[in-house]
């Protein structure tokens, strides 16, 4: 497959993600990288497949670099590797300027919203994904 655009999701660091150490729970973390995996989604696919297919997460691998403060401006850079069958695996860098604070590797599965049961995406919804691949 080819190469993905990145998504960039500016993250809002609220008093409540702040831990008794002073600095982000290890836990919002988790809630960053759905929101933005997600907006990724809903910002390249149509209507009707975001109307048709959710997305929960397998696996997070989570490298914390640097701790993170109430007050930092944060921008979370979402990169789609590849999907393969009903799964997608996205590589999320978050950072504070150019500093790296945590590097997150994830798996999530495509359900039916119906059925709830995994789907596979029409190939076209995939290329929009990957603009490299198409022809022009």
């Amino acid at each position: 497959m080819s190469t993905a655009l990145p998504h960039f999701f500016p993250i809002g660091i609220d008093p409540v993600d702040i831990d008794f150490m002073g600095h982000v729970n290890n836990a919002s973390y988790l809630k960053w990288v759905q929101d933005a995996v997600i907006d990724h989604w809903r910002s390249l696919a149509p209507p009707e497949a975001i109307a048709a297919h959710l997305w929960v997460a397998l696996k997070h691998e989570i490298t914390y670099r640097r701790p993170t403060f109430l007050g930092d401006e944060v921008i979370a850079t979402v990169l789609l590797e590849r999907f393969q069958g009903a799964r997608a695996t996205y590589e999320t860098v978050i950072r504070r300027g150019e500093e790296v604070l945590a590097e997150i590797r994830s798996s999530w599965c495509c359900i039916d919203a119906e059925t709830l049961r995994p789907a596979r995406l029409a190939r076209d919804v995939i290329a929009r994904f990957f603009p490299e691949a198409q022809p022009g």
